[in-house]
């Protein structure tokens, strides 16, 4: 099996690439071991010494490290979990994905189906191309609420992405759009 790594825009987190199907469709962010317990290959990555975070995309993992380990000393390890999880056939996560609570007014389903077309055809590719995803969590007053993941999650960059890119498409295409904010639920 070979596994692809690519750096991403934060210097904390790798991508890895397993050459296969992580999630498919779905995404899961795992931000300390405790809330990792559905996840089987999640778990067996916090045990290393230094991984801080752990998020599963369609195709790929990315690993975000404690700031004072080095790349050097933890990339062949994560290589080697990842490596004995997919051969020994293990799942990658246990159950269903948690349902995702949206803030959204009835009355705005029409601008809110306009915000997920765009986000989901021009932002998420981006997004997790540098390892990371963009969850939708809520449109209410002219304010879009945006949940930042993997890569993206701490990213230094992240809040230029959301207001100079993300905020600036959402309101050329939808005009009811005013701002877009960062939600860490």
């Amino acid at each position: 099996m070979f596994i692809e790594t690519e750096g991403t825009p934060n210097p904390a987190t790798l991508k890895f690439l397993p050459g296969r199907t992580v999630l498919g469709d779905a995404t899961a962010d795992f931000a300390a071991p405790e809330g990792a317990g559905r996840s089987p290959l999640a778990l067996a990555l916090f045990e290393l010494p230094g991984v801080a975070r752990v998020f599963l995309g369609a195709d790929f993992i990315t690993v975000t490290k404690a700031g004072a380990i080095e790349w050097q000393a933890l990339k062949p390890q994560v290589l080697g979990v990842i490596m004995e999880h997919f051969v020994a056939g293990r799942p990658v996560i246990e159950g269903d994905a948690d349902a995702i609570d949206e803030d959204v007014a009835e009355e705005d389903a029409e601008i809110v189906a306009q915000i997920k077309e765009l986000l989901d055809t021009r932002v998420r590719p981006a997004v997790a191309g540098d390892g990371g995803d963009i969850i939708f969590r809520g449109y209410r007053d002219g304010v879009v609420r945006l949940h930042m993941q993997g890569a993206c999650s701490g990213c230094p960059s992240s809040t230029a992405t959301l207001k100079h890119g993300i905020e600036n498409m959402l309101r050329h295409y939808v005009p009811e759009v005013v701002a877009v904010e960062q939600v860490t639920y």
